[in-house]
């Protein structure tokens, strides 16, 4: 029952949060942190669910950005439909890439989709005449109006890019938990816990592997393509290694394989660098002193942690009224 109430209650905060805190830069952030988490749950499916840590989110989010970027602005595609085709070409090259890299395990599956960012960032960089190399991709624009009948809504603004960016968050966040819950999430699960023994039983685990790496480039172009049309603005330098490495970090520090941890995680990891910008200098050192103090006492992430002491805490509460419970009989 608790966590239902904690749901509403976050849905109901993020719903109210600009009429709360109605600052430009703060509802900057907030967006920025939301299309993080959309990036951190496409890591969370593969490496949080399935076992196998892909550092080319980043790769996949700039595709994203740019596949939704030229077709809006260079095929003249409505805004709506290039952010709903972005995500498919994306998982289209996370089949084509993930094929061949699926076939490796452990560190050797994370050092092919390294080497996949690293490819994909040099083109995004050196392609000038597509992408405008490190000069940039300008003019992108924001979602046309939504009508309905006599009513339009206009999406050209910085409060209305954050509901869109919050409601694609929570078909996110209602996808992820119907894959968890259903047969293929069970057969991730399992084969994040002893793949061997998986396909021992019958599961084709490729198959499943594959799923978990497109749909986690799926989302990641997902989040790209919103990142593309709410900024304007385009560059390679967000889609580096460092993005990948950073989707990464926000699911170990807010819990691998749970549905809330990649939130956290995602919002710690946009917010902390940005609060810690008073310590100038010593920002990073901070900022990375923080994260390895976390890991440490924390291995398992923050949300586990919490929960772990809310189920503590009740558990307690249930040792003691049951005894006193006996001697009253």
């Amino acid at each position: 029952m608790w966590r239902i109430t904690a749901l509403v209650a976050v849905v109901a905060a993020a719903l109210l949060f600009p009429m709360w805190v109605p600052v430009n830069y703060y509802i900057h952030l907030a967006v920025l942190a939301m299309v993080f988490m959309i990036v951190a749950q496409g890591a969370n499916l593969i490496q949080g669910y399935t076992g196998y840590v892909s550092i080319a989110q980043g790769a996949f989010m700039g595709i994203g950005a740019y596949a939704s970027a030229l077709l809006s602005v260079d095929g003249g595609w409505p805004v709506w439909l290039s952010i709903l085709v972005a995500p498919l070409l994306t998982a289209v090259t996370a089949v084509v890439a993930g094929y061949p890299s699926l076939r490796v395990k452990g560190h050797y599956f994370a050092i092919v989709t390294m080497a996949l960012n690293m490819v994909v960032f040099i083109v995004l960089v050196n392609w000038i005449p597509v992408t405008g190399g490190e000069g940039g991709y300008p003019g992108i624009p924001m979602p046309e109006p939504i009508g309905f009948g006599d009513w339009t809504i206009d999406v050209d603004s910085r409060i209305a890019m954050y509901y869109i960016v919050l409601v694609a968050l929570l078909l996110v966040m209602a996808l992820m938990a119907a894959i968890v819950r259903s047969r293929v999430g069970r057969v991730l699960m399992a084969i994040r816990q002893n793949e061997t023994f998986a396909e021992a039983t019958g599961i084709a685990a490729w198959k499943y592997k594959l799923f978990a790496f497109a749909g986690s480039g799926a989302l990641a172009g997902f989040a790209g393509a919103l990142y593309a049309h709410y900024m304007g603005f385009l560059s390679p330098t967000p889609f580096s290694v460092d993005a990948s490495l950073n989707a990464i970090l926000a699911v170990i520090l807010g819990g691998s394989g749970t549905l809330s941890g990649p939130l956290v995680g995602a919002t710690l990891t946009i917010l902390l660098p940005e609060i810690l910008r008073v310590a100038e200098v010593f920002r990073l050192i901070v900022y990375g002193l923080l994260l390895v103090i976390v890991m440490i006492f924390l291995p398992h992430g923050l949300v586990p942690a919490l929960v772990g002491r809310l189920s503590g805490l009740r558990r307690g509460r249930g040792e003691t009224a049951g005894p006193l419970a006996g001697e009253r009989k």
